[in-house]
Order: structure tokens, then sequence, then C-alpha cells
């Protein structure tokens, strides 16, 4: 399945839901569930552009974009951060309102039993798009599931509150267990921001990926590593669903270039082979010189055997 075809499925949720999640709100006049009901909104305008950006980041390169768009969908998370804080902002001010004006809640039974109906498809389109965004590496799915989760997390917190208003008789609960709802939603959108902000600013591979990346290069330079060949200022970077890897791979004057692009290539291969998808540049490089892009500081140290 495509990943466009997720985010389809992404936004026939959002549609039930604030269906769902609204008439709940309408039959028991719950602020809580309102909070429900707005979060959802948000899904639904996080998805649709979500599915814009990933359009556009699968464009490919062209004469003022050498290196594709794919980091547009950095664009959708990010959005998606911003349009939580407002829909977060939405819930207090009317979470404050239903404080200092309580009001008792009405066919809790009815609309308790849409708002669970609404976390059971919210929960299943959530773990489909979290499987996806890991076989595709997306991080607009990987944002739009967690989101999801978010949802399915504070429905199940409001729906508790619910039961417990007419047991205490508590009024004041329903407002309260809003702003922890939207408090909730604050620190998702915060996490979203953050993460779309270090994927615009070209973030190394993750831990266990540089590790991977890194073995592989050992293993190859150590069966030339006593002709002086040598591997180092290693860079790796993440945009959207590509991952790069760039390297310096410095090999003995005396060979023929043939044979220079020949260990390139069977690196190149490995690293592919290691971690599928990724897009490996090598320069090659004489034993005792520095490319001139090298910049000192800037990469890791040489990677060679022991």
């Amino acid at each position: 399945m495509k990943i466009q075809r997720y985010l389809h499925l992404s936004v026939a949720a959002a549609v039930a839901t604030i269906a769902l999640k609204t008439g709940a709100w309408w039959v028991t006049d719950s602020v809580g569930l309102l909070s429900d009901a707005l979060e959802s909104v948000v899904n639904l305008a996080a998805a649709l552009f979500a599915l814009w950006m990933v359009s556009v980041s699968q464009r490919p390169a062209d004469s003022e974009h050498h290196y594709g768009h794919a980091k547009a969908e950095y664009f959708s998370s990010a959005l998606e951060g911003l349009l939580i804080f407002l829909a977060a902002l939405a819930i207090m001010v009317a979470a404050v309102d239903r404080l200092l004006r309580p009001q008792p809640l009405e066919t809790l039974g009815l609309g308790m039993a849409l708002s669970v109906l609404s976390s059971f498809i919210n929960a299943g389109v959530a773990w489909m798009l979290m499987r996806a965004s890991r076989e595709h590496h997306s991080i607009a799915l990987e944002a739009d599931a967690r989101h999801l989760m978010t949802d399915v997390y504070t429905s199940a917190g409001v729906v508790a509150g619910l039961l417990l208003v007419p047991v205490t008789g508590w009024q004041w609960l329903d407002p309260v267990l809003a702003i922890a709802v939207a408090l909730n939603i604050v620190r998702e959108g915060a996490s979203l921001l953050y993460r779309s902000a270090h994927g615009l600013m070209d973030r190394a591979l993750d831990p266990e990926e540089q590790r991977q990346i890194e073995a592989v290069i050992a293993a190859h330079v150590q069966g030339w590593a006593a002709d002086g060949v040598r591997a180092d200022d290693l860079r790796t970077r993440r945009a959207g669903r590509h991952r790069f890897c760039e390297l310096h791979l410095h090999v003995p004057e005396q060979w023929s270039v043939g044979r220079a692009m020949q260990l390139r290539q069977t690196l190149a291969a490995a690293l592919i082979e290691r971690v599928p998808g990724l897009r490996v540049t090598i320069e090659l490089a004489p034993v005792a010189a520095e490319p001139l892009a090298a910049q000192p500081g800037t990469g890791h140290d040489p990677i060679e055997e022991g």
C-alpha cells in the first residue's frame, strides 16, 4: 500500500471520529468530550496536510532541488504540532468557563459509547500507520500515528472521569479532566515540533544505524589495513524517508583507478545491504592526502580495525 493510501485512511478515520465525538458531546454536554472532538478536528487537518506534504516529498529532484523534496514531510509534523497547541488553547478556554459555571451532565451512557467506538477506530488506524511508518521510514506517518494514539489515551481518561462524575457528584471533575487533556496535547505538540526542527537541521541517523554503518566500514577497511587503506569523516543525515551516508576512503596512490573504484562499490553495496534504502557517497583520496571538502572537527575519527 502506498503512503498516500494510509493517509487517506487517516482522513476517513478523522471524519468518522469527529462525527462520533461531536455526537457524544451533543448528548452529554460534556466539555471533556468536546475537547476530544476538537482534537479530532486537528487530526483531520493534520492528515490532509500530511497527505499533501507526502505527495510533495515524492517528487523527483529538479533544477532547483538537486537533492529532491524529501524534507517536505517535516513541515506536516511541524504544522501538526502548531495545530495541537491551538486545539489545547480552545480546550482550556472551554474548560475554564465550565469550571466557573458547572452544569450537570446528561445521557452519559450513549455519549461514552460513541466516544469508546471512536477510540477503537483511532487505535486501529494508529497501529496501521505506525507499522507503515517503520516500513517506509516516514516521519509524517509516524507523527500522525502518535497523534492518533494520544487521542485514544485522552479519550480513555475522559471516559474514566465521566464515570466518576455521577458516583462522586463532583461536577468540576469534567472540566478539570478537560484541562488535563489539553496539557497532554501540548506535550505531544512540543514533541512533534522538536523532532521536526531536528529533521530540518539534518540530524544524524539513529545511534543503532550509525553503529551498523561503522561496523560495515571497519570490516571492509580491515582487509586492506596493511596497504594503509582507511576511512574517515563519516557523516550521516536523515531527510524525511531518505537516509544519507558520506565518507572519505583513502587508498594507496599506486592503486589503479579501477581497483579503487571496485573497493568503493563493494563498500557502498555492503552499506546499502545492511541499511536498506541508504544513499551512500564515498569520496576517494590518496592515503597521505585529505579531500578538499574535508573540514577538520566536523567528522568522526578514522574508522579502522581495532
